[in-house]
């Protein structure tokens, strides 16, 4: 059965999709000013869940090879992303997160050996595109660091993606061990940084636990072992232009829920975002797709917009 049929991208695709969804729940039922925390929360019971359930742990190289990519995929990721969304709009965030793809196909040429095509490249220049016409209504001034953040956020998340495939998984092993250990090594990356940075755990009221179970079960267990899944049956550049599909559902949920306006612009912007998302899936010429083996928080100023937050940031 090929590996590029339409439940396998529908199944990935819930993933950015989940993340889109991460915003609201941070802004409307978390305590506030806690990124690091919120991170660990998400990575670490969901990393141990997951790893309870495949009862298999890494053997030889792959401790090595898991720790890399739960640095990359969560432990790096996660702190960069919200460093960046705390110096500089999230949008402007957003619009670096959606060059994640362009980035992808870069490395998918140094360690894949895919030779980049003129189709990929445009297509990833329209969903960046697509996507600043969404989130960037309210710019706001740049800050140096913010920027830096955002673009080795993109870059570790970028490289962990590539990485993914490149590596495969150890033979007999299914994507919910992979994931367990990727989102246990990352969590336990955090844990120390974030007591560090932030001290003891905050007091949580009843939405407040009932929004960290959703972001660890959801939006971070169920979510990246799809991800994940799909990574191991779609080339790395398929999965990647799914990422436009997070700020596109942050926007909507913005509206529908949060009451926030949808111009013409905007609508515009997610045409643009979500066509480069289709276009995207259309599997490498001359590749076949392996099934198996190698192959949010409120912005700076406070505003409660889900345009503020949207790259693959707190979606992820």
């Amino acid at each position: 059965m090929a590996a590029t049929r339409p439940t396998v991208i529908a199944l990935t695709a819930l993933a950015p999709v989940s993340w889109g969804s991460t915003y609201a729940v941070t802004t409307e039922f978390l305590p506030p000013d806690r990124p690091l925390f919120t991170a660990l929360a998400r990575a670490l019971p969901a990393g141990l869940l997951l790893l309870a359930l495949s009862r298999v742990l890494p053997r030889g190289a792959w401790w090595a090879k898991a720790a890399v990519l739960g640095a990359l995929n969560i432990g790096a990721f996660f702190p960069l992303l919200f460093l960046s969304a705390y110096r500089m709009p999230g949008g402007m965030a957003a619009v670096v997160g959606s060059l994640g793809p362009l980035l992808v196909v870069g490395l998918s040429t140094l360690l894949l050996g895919q030779r980049p095509t003129a189709r990929s490249v445009l297509t990833g220049a329209v969903a960046a595109f697509g996507v600043s016409l969404v989130v960037l209504e309210a710019a706001g001034t740049l800050d140096a660091l913010g920027v830096l953040a955002a673009v080795a956020a993109t870059a570790s998340m970028s490289a962990g993606t590539v990485l993914t495939q490149r590596w495969g998984r150890p033979d007999g092993v299914g994507p919910l061990a992979l994931t367990s250990w990727q989102l246990t090594a990352g969590g336990l990356l955090l844990a120390p940084l974030a007591l560090l940075v932030e001290g003891a755990p905050p007091a949580l009221d009843g939405p407040a636990v009932g929004g960290y179970l959703y972001l660890a079960l959801a939006n971070t267990a169920l979510a990246y072992w799809l991800w994940f899944r799909g990574i191991g049956r779609l080339s790395a550049t398929q999965v990647t232009f799914l990422g436009p599909l997070s700020p596109l559902t942050a926007a909507v949920i913005g509206w529908a829920v949060l009451g926030e306006a949808l111009g013409p612009v905007q609508l515009v912007g997610m045409a643009l975002a979500f066509g480069a998302t289709l276009a995207g899936q259309r599997a490498p010429r001359g590749r076949r797709v392996a099934t198996h083996g190698p192959f949010s928080l409120a912005s700076k100023n406070g505003r409660k917009d889900s345009m503020d937050l949207m790259g693959p940031a707190l979606r992820r």
